[in-house]
């Protein structure tokens, strides 16, 4: 059985809106765009290579996967750039229609087609961006852990990762790090009910 890890910057105050670019994505008049710029370092950067050695799908919602796909084939040699391209990616769109135009991507129709891919053998399937395609897999309990890249900063709008209507989860620490600019880099899995109900 495969796991989906949640891969996500966020700032603080939970926004995982935009983080690399000012035109990212500027839904309801976010103007933040590119916050996690000023924070990158190497121990961010190295992240790209070493999920790549452990991941062997990717997975996008429809706007993300348009967003990547119109930026990133185009940012040369790079190990982000390399790892989009090289590895698969499963595209999660109720609108969108086969065949997509990335190479290595393949379109998923619900989340029922994500739970049937986790059953199958592999390695890790890493979720990026796609914050409605996160929440929904967490609410339906189909993610199996989240790095969260929590950048010292707040932004007091923006849509965050976890919104409200979520149910109540309780997490376990399993992995910390921090970057050269204060990126606290934490891993977690999140704890089954019976391990909620013993403590």
């Amino acid at each position: 059985m495969r796991r989906i890890i949640v891969f996500e910057s966020v700032t603080l105050d939970g926004v995982m809106q935009a983080p690399g670019r000012p035109d990212e994505d500027t839904r309801r008049g976010f103007e933040h765009g590119g916050w996690a710029i000023p924070y990158a370092d190497e121990v961010i950067g190295g992240l790209a290579g070493e999920g790549q050695a452990q991941t062997d799908g990717i997975l996008l919602g429809r706007r993300t996967y348009e967003d990547f796909f119109g930026f990133w084939p185009r940012q040369g040699d790079n190990p982000f750039t390399r790892a989009l391209n090289h590895t698969q990616k499963y595209v999660v769109s109720t609108t969108l229609r086969e065949p997509l135009q990335w190479r290595n991507a393949t379109l998923l129709p619900d989340a029922e087609a994500v739970a049937a891919l986790k059953e199958g053998a592999g390695g890790d399937i890493i979720l990026l961006g796609s914050g409605e395609l996160a929440r929904n897999l967490a609410g339906k309990g189909l993610v199996d852990g989240f790095v969260l890249l929590i950048h010292p900063l707040t932004l007091g709008s923006g849509q965050r990762l976890f919104e409200p209507g979520l149910p109540a989860s309780a997490f376990e620490l399993t992995d910390t790090r921090i970057s050269t600019t204060g990126v606290i880099i934490a891993t977690y899995r999140p704890r089954s009910t019976s391990e909620v109900q013993d403590r």
